[in-house]
């Protein structure tokens, strides 16, 4: 280990050295290194857009060649639940755009208070989503040798699995990462709580509301994909 991060290991450092202290040896300054680890987080971003892009197609796809399937699933959708938890995410956003803004002027009780709310508002989702799924499992709605689905309508219940298999698909690969965004809150505030951030380096909250927003973003479309566009027809 380096003599310099040995020594200042566990102590408190004042801003200036704290961005010194976290400035990585193969970058020339800071701004070269925030500069980097942007282009990195939107690198990263766009593999998860082709990935949740694939099940957004899957979905299309399917719901064009089953169309009464896809009414018939979608009735079932906790439409109330569904708007709660899309609230929830919008004000996480807002929260998590004042943990960065905090941050960035190096007010370190403000960007743990933001930091916070926004790990509470994203617990609330994943807690509402739990109730959720309950619901459909309850209801044998749950594609497997259990399945039974019961409804008006002319469709195919094999069809409606298929519905269900890809809501289970999106919504779950949702929550993992609503999951992993938790943990990076619970490490956020816990380095900002060793006074890790500055107004000159706060690169890690930066990137994790890159993270946040987009996970955020992909609820929006999943919101009217799986509970509105279908609700109001008959099948």
């Amino acid at each position: 280990m380096h003599p310099t991060m040995a020594s200042t290991r566990g102590l408190k450092l004042p801003d200036s050295e704290t961005a010194v202290h976290n400035l990585k040896h193969h970058f020339a300054d800071l701004e070269q290194q925030k500069a980097t680890s942007t282009f990195g987080m939107w690198l990263f971003l766009v593999t998860e857009i082709m990935f949740f892009g694939g099940m957004f197609a899957s979905y299309l796809i399917y719901r064009l060649s089953y169309y009464n399937a896809w009414v018939a699933g979608s009735q079932t959708m906790e439409i109330k639940l569904g708007a709660i938890n899309t609230a929830v995410l919008i004000c996480s956003s807002l929260t998590m755009v004042m943990a960065v803004h905090s941050a960035k002027l190096g007010k370190r009780k403000l960007t743990a208070i933001f930091l916070l709310l926004t790990l509470l508002l994203g617990l609330t989702f994943l807690g509402v989503k739990a109730v959720e799924y309950h619901g459909h499992w309850v209801h044998h709605e749950v594609p497997g040798a259990n399945f039974h689905f019961e409804h008006e309508g002319n469709y195919d219940p094999r069809q409606v699995s298929i519905f269900f298999s890809l809501y289970f698909a999106m919504t779950g690969m949702h929550a993992l990462h609503m999951i992993i965004g938790a943990g990076l809150l619970t490490w956020l505030l816990i380095a900002n709580a060793r006074r890790r951030f500055s107004p000159e380096y706060n690169s890690p909250v930066e990137m994790v509301g890159l993270y946040w927003h987009f996970v955020d973003l992909v609820w929006i479309y999943l919101f009217p994909l799986l509970y509105l566009i279908s609700h109001h027809h008959n099948g």
